[in-house]
Parts: structure tokens; C-alpha cells; sequence
């Protein structure tokens, strides 16, 4: 279980990424990135492409409510975070989540 996420669980979110064909690359971070999760620890990513946009990650967020996973899921705009504490955290114990072929 890579993240503390069944494969299932990982395919299906990995499978809303797929269909924003302007979604390069995914990255998790935090305790799931770190192995530091437990039972219940939400899931955070953060979304890497062109032109995303606060309805987009909406849009995604929706998605991903959708297929009614028992995680709580943060999702954030890395371009927008760079440079930042978050941003900083994220370069330091991110992991690809997701990567577009």
C-alpha cells in the first residue's frame, strides 16, 4: 500500500487527474508522503500544469467527492504555492502522485 493507499484507491484518483488533459503531474506531500499517516490522515496534493485555475481545482475536488473515498483530500495549485512555507514543504517531501504520459 504505497502511501498508505490501496492501489484501488490511488487508480481511481489517479484516473480524475487523466481526464484534465492539462494536469502534467501530481505531487502528495505531507504525512502521507513522509510515512508519518495514520488511520484516517487526510491526503494532500498538489496539482502541477498549465493554466489551472481555482474552478478547476473545484472541479477536481467535486470528482474526487464523487467517488466517495473514506479520505479527507487537499488539493492545492503548486504553481501558486512556490516560494512559499507550503511550497517550500512541498519541494521538500513531495512525492509523484500522478504524471501525465
Amino acid at each position: 500500500m504505497k502511501f498508505g493507499l490501496s492501489d484501488t484507491v490511488i487508480k481511481e484518483l489517479q484516473d480524475v487527474f487523466r481526464r484534465h488533459a492539462n494536469i502534467k503531474k501530481v505531487l502528495i506531500f505531507g504525512s502521507r508522503s513522509k510515512g508519518t499517516y495514520r488511520e484516517g490522515s487526510d491526503i494532500d496534493l498538489a496539482v502541477i500544469g498549465e493554466g489551472v485555475d481555482y474552478n478547476q481545482i473545484l472541479t477536481i475536488l467535486c470528482e474526487i467527492d464523487d467517488l466517495e473515498l473514506l479520505y479527507s483530500i487537499d488539493l492545492l495549485d503548486y504553481n501558486k504555492k512556490k516560494g512559499t512555507p507550503i511550497g517550500d514543504h512541498i519541494d521538500r517531501v513531495g512525492q509523484i502522485f500522478y504524471e501525465a504520459a
